[in-house]
């Protein structure tokens, strides 16, 4: 893997290394799937954009694990190679009339001293190309980006992601209504040869 070139406002380059190798697995109930939940709530930078906040307790992250996390029907962890659990991704389907699901969304986190390496860009394309594996009649995964959180906006054109829209007033976020962009990748865009990786 090539590194990245990234141009600073004198037109200088930096040249950032690629990013380490991840993996996507599911969650599972063991101690550190459990710690690594707690440290990702509690870091305000990773839950900014997210609906909910830090955990109040370790058993409300429990709760959550076996509640949401472990009843979602792909729910990943983003793990490094030595196991350490760095994100969180998830996709969910939406059914069309037909029963069939024809559309993903897609959302996902990353610890801040994660950020800025490339892993969730490639989380989101390893994650994308599973959805249309795991659902071949699948037309589009779709995300949303905070208006004010253009990191993420560049996570996902990165990732190939063309900007839709900017959907007013869109969701409610920690009580606040939100704007934010819509983002999607097509099924037609893989078939054109429109690439998820780099």
């Amino acid at each position: 893997m090539e590194t990245e070139e990234i141009r600073k406002g004198d037109n200088r380059s930096i040249h950032l290394p690629p990013p380490p190798p991840i993996s996507l697995r599911p969650f599972d109930t063991s101690e550190s799937d459990i710690d690594g939940l707690v440290a990702l709530s509690a870091e305000a930078a990773a839950n900014r954009f997210l609906r909910r906040g830090p955990f109040a307790s370790r058993d409300d992250a429990v709760r959550f694990l076996h509640d949401k996390v472990l009843a979602h029907s792909w729910y990943r962890a983003i793990c490094l190679p030595d196991g350490r659990i760095v994100g969180s991704i998830s996709l969910r389907p939406g059914i069309s009339g037909d029963g069939a699901p024809r559309s993903a969304s897609l959302g996902y986190r990353v610890a801040s001293k994660f950020r800025c390496r490339g892993i969730a860009t490639e989380a989101v394309r390893e994650a994308t190309a599973a959805a249309f594996e795991e659902w071949p009649e699948l037309e589009r995964v779709e995300a949303v980006a905070d208006v004010e959180n253009p990191a993420s906006q560049r996570v996902l054109e990165k990732a190939g992601f063309a900007r839709e829209a900017v959907l007013r007033d869109y969701m409610v976020l920690k009580g606040e209504i939100r704007d934010v962009i819509m983002y999607s990748f097509m099924s037609r865009d893989r078939m054109a040869g429109k690439t998820l990786k780099s």
